[in-house]
């Protein structure tokens, strides 16, 4: 197996809980009012160190959607989903047509983007700082 590189967001970001690889950019959240199986879930516009798997047709809250399931590239675990663009053969050599994934045009908007649970990320900006709030003694004071 070969070298894995990472990708390291600038910025705010959402890791993966596990190994706490960068996962995604809070600029490109656009929906916290998803939901899974296990909770919530939020929807973003881009998504760095995955590895996408196998697509499926998958019955949902909004009704069906082709999907994959996207994993963390540094340790393996299922971090979310990925809402499908379906190409298909055009008729010249390497030339491809999108075809609707979404089987309600209304849940368009989706297609192409990723899904990760809430319970699967750590928000970045709660787990960097470390505030310590027991009382301590200042400089001029003698122990």
């Amino acid at each position: 197996m070969g070298r894995i590189f990472l990708v390291e967001l600038d910025g705010r970001v959402y890791k993966c809980k596990f190994c706490g690889s960068h996962l995604a950019l809070a600029d490109d959240l656009v929906s916290k009012s998803f939901h899974c199986r296990r909770g919530k879930a939020y929807l973003f516009n881009i998504v760095v160190n995955i590895i996408v798997g196998a697509q499926e047709e998958r019955m949902m809250l909004s009704g069906m959607h082709t999907v994959a399931d996207i994993f963390c590239c540094c340790c393996g675990q299922i971090v979310g989903w990925k809402y499908l663009f379906i190409m298909v053969p055009g008729p010249y050599l390497f030339h491809y047509h999108i075809q609707e994934a979404a089987h309600d045009k209304s849940q368009k908007y989706k297609e192409g983007k990723f899904v990760l649970e809430r319970g699967r990320i750590v928000d970045g900006a709660e787990s960097e700082f470390y505030l310590d709030t027991r009382p301590s003694m200042s400089d001029n004071e003698d122990a």
